[in-house]
């Protein structure tokens, strides 16, 4: 293969190459937002969950001083509202995760096609090393062929 045709090859590869990383860039930044947006889902279940405790112990302490049966039942309502709340919040925390896993998957697989491209940059970088020592090797063998024969002529 010739010199010329294994540069362009490389230049081609450094295009490819950038357009791979700005495609790992972005499935990157796809996967952080989704793990940042996945922890914003579990810290409002967490903080759903605190109220709901929060508001069961203080239903409990009402309780233990005597509460009409009527407002007894809407309080325990509002709990098992509470509790839908949370399993809901917990099929969103479910679906989340599986929106950032699969993120994860596509910012890995990107990366492996980026890191593939750098390795076709290094064998040719190789192989234009090789095609230059070559090149080198011709050029000090032609050199010497011409000292012999201007000391055989002199």
């Amino acid at each position: 293969m010739a010199r010329n045709d294994v540069t362009r090859s490389i230049e081609q590869l450094a295009t490819v190459l950038k357009m791979e990383l700005e495609k790992e860039n972005k499935a990157l930044n796809a996967f952080r937002l989704a793990q940042d947006y996945h922890q914003q889902q579990r810290t409002k279940l967490t903080s759903l969950q605190q109220y709901r405790m929060d508001y069961v112990r203080q239903l409990q302490q009402e309780g233990s001083g005597g509460v009409k049966a009527h407002h007894y039942q809407q309080r325990l309502s509002f709990v098992a509202k509470l509790d839908k709340a949370c399993e809901q919040q917990g099929h969103v925390i479910a679906q989340c995760k599986m929106a950032a896993d699969q993120r994860r998957t596509q910012w890995l697989a990107q990366q492996r096609r980026r890191q593939a491209v750098e390795k076709l940059i290094e064998k040719k970088d190789q192989s234009l090393q090789i095609i230059d020592n070559r090149i080198e090797q011709q050029m000090m063998d032609e050199l010497a062929t011409q000292r012999l024969l201007r000391r055989t002529i002199s």
